[in-house]
């Protein structure tokens, strides 16, 4: 199951209190103060993880408290600091507050760690509050409160490159063939009910990654049909596939189409590199592949490349193709 939208508690730990003691030494009746100080609370960190796909962990639980450092004691002990909280998510991760929407974190680096709230400190045992004036304090610190957050987690998947077409152009049937993913396919609209990530190997040693995003309908971007909740998936990847089915009536506006609710969503989806595709060349002839070279899409700059997922008609160029511009973008930046 894929879950890319939660509500959680996260709580650093409250900070230890400091004691009131006093030396009780055989032949010393008055001994000095000597309350050791609280341990600190502990901390919570959040960890990036490339090998979580999914906030699915996150569903079940949604309070995640580090532990309280521990009170002070007699003998100027001080208390053992709490246990510092580890909180991995997958990268991609956004972590907002749930009050004022303000992104708190947006974890796009794999294996970083970052402090996210911050264990309250411990307080101060008597023993430190001695004085000339007054050599018996009676008073010692309370431990501070961590800090805490209500956050909303949002996953927004990080992809070499993201699949664009309506229901049934073919996407899930790509990627299932360019990658090890295996997505659910069959012959009816909205079968892609979540974003699928696939890991296609390029020669020995490279590889980069595709998102085949749930179909869009037009309206999609108001939120017809599936919706923004998977439009905003794209917003990460950066080299769009346009995917059309070579069947369509209407190849210009099947692309206006899909341009049209990226601009709506996003307008900076539109800068992205785009390459286009008709998809299920299987069906059609020899001379319908002919025909097919010569297709030209309004709005379109250059051809659209012909593939079969089902025979690896050109499957292989694409991919080289999408290599290609994945490389000449890493170098730009």
């Amino acid at each position: 199951m894929f879950i890319d939208f939660v509500s959680i508690e996260i709580a650093a730990g409250k900070g230890g209190d400091g004691a009131v003691a006093f030396r009780r030494e055989k032949f010393v009746p008055k001994g000095g103060p000597s309350g050791g100080d609280g341990g600190d609370g502990g901390s919570v960190y959040i960890f990036a993880d490339h090998n979580l796909h999914t906030l699915l962990d996150f569903r079940y639980k949604k309070k995640y408290l580090a532990e309280n450092g521990v009170p002070g004691s007699g003998s100027l002990k001080t208390g053992r600091k709490g246990e510092d909280l580890i909180i991995k998510v997958p990268v991609g991760t956004i972590i907002k507050d749930a009050d004022t929407g303000k992104v708190i974190l947006d974890i796009d680096e794999d294996g970083k760690t970052y402090l996210f709230a911050k264990g309250g400190r411990g307080g101060r045992g008597n023993s430190n509050f001695a004085t000339p004036v007054n050599r018996t304090p009676r008073y010692a610190e309370p431990g501070k409160e961590g800090q805490s957050y209500n956050v909303e987690l949002e996953l927004k998947l990080l992809a070499d490159v993201g699949l664009v077409g309506f229901p049934n152009a073919g996407k899930s049937t790509f990627i299932s063939v360019i990658s090890e993913a295996k997505p659910k396919i069959a012959n009816y609209p909205f079968t892609t009910l979540e974003p699928n990530l696939g890991i296609v190997r390029v020669g020995d040693y490279d590889s980069f990654t595709v998102a085949d995003i749930p179909g869009i309908i037009e309206g999609a971007s108001d939120g017809k049909g599936l919706g923004i909740q998977f439009l905003k998936h794209i917003e990460r990847t950066g080299t769009l596939l346009f995917m059309i089915d070579i069947s369509s009536e209407n190849y210009d506006g099947d692309y206006h189409t899909l341009i049209s609710e990226l601009k709506k969503f996003s307008p900076a989806l539109a800068k992205k590199k785009k390459i286009l595709a008709l998809t299920k060349a299987d069906l059609i002839d020899d001379d319908g592949l002919k025909e097919a070279a010569k297709i030209k899409v309004k709005g379109y700059r250059g051809k659209p490349v012909i593939i079969s997922s089902a025979n690896g008609h050109n499957i292989q160029s694409l991919v080289k193709r999408l290599w290609d511009e994945i490389r000449a973008e890493e170098a730009t930046k």
